[in-house]
């Protein structure tokens, strides 16, 4: 007798069976997993280029935002067409010599992950063909408080020249949470040199503007400040993907955002944007992240 709360479907040419659709996973405003996996069905073409050939560590939710979660490394049991790519794990918590990676960039995986009630995406900064290579410079922005991402944009602001000073083409997102992140495709760099210019810049502006930037992780420093978190790009380190829903009250997502809109920034809800909002921004604007893929 078939599971009636399984439905079957086809995804470019992949059998999936799609399991608890009606289950709410955002009590506050009533999100199904139906409406996350649609949400990612239909970002997915910006998406995956983004994540295509890294490694991709998923944040579940089986009992939604308010409920129990766990990041997963090690590919839970998959389809044999499922991506995974099994690499060392220097360090891992579980003192495991090597991990089995989800490999991002196609459909059909990202659709089987969003049923496991994988909510969060996060990935490192290279890709497989390159292996600890990266192709991303971040600098993570993460608000004290009372700070929030008002002041987050304005040392945004602050990065921006800094980085067009070295021929970079910088582009931010929102975190989907309180904070912002700004991105620079580069090549050529070991993730030693990223981690380097990242931390000088970062101790730069912290110099530059003491009552504003901390640079160091010390959290008696962060309170009104803006913590410059450059150790993301540390190559064993991962970050919340573009355009990845978060697991906050609201279906938020990790949404990129204009420099524009960086500089209007007045209150923190100017940068709140929802699975809706973003879908809606994408089929005005396209993909706002498109300078990242040029590494």
């Amino acid at each position: 007798m078939s599971n009636p709360e399984k439905v079957s479907v086809e995804v470019d040419g992949r059998k999936l069976a799609l399991s608890n659709l009606d289950k709410v996973l955002y009590p506050a405003a009533g999100f199904t997993k139906a409406q996350v996996i649609d949400y990612y069905q239909r970002i997915a073409p910006v998406l995956l280029p983004h994540i295509a050939k890294r490694p991709v560590t998923i944040k579940r939710y089986p009992d939604g935002v308010d409920g129990k979660f766990f990041f997963q490394k090690n590919a839970p049991p998959h389809p044999a067409w499922v991506p995974t790519a099994r690499l060392p794990s220097p360090g891992s918590t579980k003192s495991r010599e090597t991990v089995e990676y989800i490999v991002g960039g196609d459909l059909p995986t990202l659709i089987w992950a969003a049923n496991l009630a994988a909510l969060e995406l996060h990935t490192p900064m290279w890709r497989l063909a390159r292996a600890v290579k990266p192709d991303l410079l971040v600098f993570d922005l993460d608000p004290g408080p009372p700070a929030t991402v008002v002041e987050c944009c304005a040392v945004a602001l602050l990065l921006r020249p800094l980085l067009t000073e070295l021929g970079l083409d910088p582009v931010a997102k929102t975190s989907g949470g309180k904070g912002l992140q700004v991105y620079a495709a580069v090549s050529g760099k070991s993730s030693e040199q990223t981690s380097d210019l990242a931390r000088e810049l970062a101790e730069r502006l912290e110099q530059d503007e003491p009552e504003l930037v901390v640079s160091r992780m010390t959290r008696a420093l962060r309170p009104r400040k803006v913590l410059i978190d450059w150790s993301q790009n540390n190559a064993a380190k991962t970050t919340v993907a573009p355009y990845s829903l978060r697991a906050r009250e609201q279906p938020t997502v990790s949404t990129p955002v204009t420099w524009d809109e960086v500089e209007s920034c007045k209150r923190a809800s100017d940068l709140v944007f929802t699975a809706d909002d973003v879908l809606r921004r994408v089929a005005d604007a396209g993909d706002l992240f498109a300078p990242a893929l040029n590494g």
